[in-house]
């Protein structure tokens, strides 16, 4: 059954760091998921606000330049910070931008890298004794430079306690949005993602292509129109042979056609879906795993359990645990 609505709450603060010689791209990705308005999304999002150590203008890859008035004050200041890169990795951190991460982190800010940003949290020792991810072109070096930090190269993303690290550069992209599943749950996290025409959520890691619902091939509508069937008959029982019926293929064909198309198989692309399908269910009801797994189309909650412990490498229960504590976090951000 659904939960009380939660009481309204002020909007969350993120800001991001800018240095000299950024990439547009990361910003970028930032600027897209925190900092526009979501009129067709029932949530408030954020307040952003773009900082730099020196304000001013600062120079861009590219020969662009960016122009920010806010500093290292108002970076500390927010609830979450994120730091999207670093100009080089054996490069010291400047000790400003040190004190700033290790001030937001004691205020109980989430603190956030994309790629090589992580060598600035690590610098300021907000990594030592936790599992932390870079991109994989890095990993090897931050373990040496920082041995305490328990590098994993394998992952997307890393959430350890209030602390973020993501992959490569698009692999902020999937930590962004899960922030946001965190904050206001999957239903928004999946709208924004629509909006982007991205992945809500990507499995596997960083050594592999990711599967994606949505068709590559406009020439070939049929797989398209199969997948949105049986994404609106997940609690159904559903195999090869009956999504080779909706696209009218034979089911050789259709096997051949959708790995072109997704890069993936269809079991693999419908547990998946069926996972995402359940993580509202876990975040707005108090509806048993059992009942969960049957609306969303498992034989059992042991094979639910199962194919959500590989997708989001916790339980169903540790998920909803987690998620009613972020909630109550969020509804008391970090003091300023």
């Amino acid at each position: 059954m659904p939960r009380s609505a939660t009481s309204a709450r002020p909007r969350q603060t993120v800001s991001v760091l800018a240095y000299d010689g950024m990439s547009a791209f990361e910003t970028g990705i930032v600027t897209e998921v925190f900092g526009l308005t979501w009129p067709d999304v029932e949530a408030d999002g954020y307040e952003l606000t773009i900082c730099a150590e020196h304000p001013g203008p600062i120079p861009m890859k590219g020969g662009a330049t960016l122009r920010t008035p806010h500093g290292l004050e108002a970076f500390a200041a927010a609830d979450t910070v994120i730091v999207p890169s670093v100009s080089e990795v054996a490069a010291d951190t400047s000790p400003g931008v040190i004190a700033a991460l290790r001030s937001a982190h004691r205020r109980g800010a989430r603190v956030v890298s994309i790629c090589s940003g992580a060598f600035a949290l690590a610098a300021a020792g907000l990594l030592d004794g936790r599992r932390a991810t870079t991109h994989w072109v890095y990993a090897e070096r931050l373990g040496k430079m920082f041995p305490r930090v328990l590098v994993d190269p394998g992952p997307l993303y890393v959430a350890d306690g209030t602390v973020f690290t993501s992959a490569g550069c698009a692999a902020g992209l999937d930590l962004c949005l899960h922030l946001v599943r965190l904050d206001f749950g999957a239903a928004t996290a999946n709208a924004v993602a629509r909006r982007l025409v991205v992945p809500a959520h990507r499995d596997g890691g960083q050594a592999q292509y990711i599967e994606t619902p949505v068709s590559t091939d406009p020439g070939d509508d049929r797989i398209a129109r199969s997948m949105r069937w049986a994404l609106e008959h997940l609690a159904e029982r559903i195999d090869v042979d009956a999504l080779a019926a909706r696209a009218h293929m034979s089911p050789r064909s259709y096997l051949r056609h959708f790995s072109r198309t997704t890069g993936t198989s269809p079991i693999r692309w419908l547990i998946a879906q069926r996972v995402q399908a359940s993580l509202p269910l876990l975040e707005t009801t108090d509806t048993t795993v059992e009942a969960i797994a049957a609306a969303v189309g498992f034989e059992s909650a042991v094979t639910y359990r199962h194919h959500f412990g590989r997708a989001m490498r916790t339980s169903p229960s540790a998920y909803r645990r987690a998620f009613e504590q972020q909630q109550g976090a969020a509804r008391a951000p970090a003091a300023r």
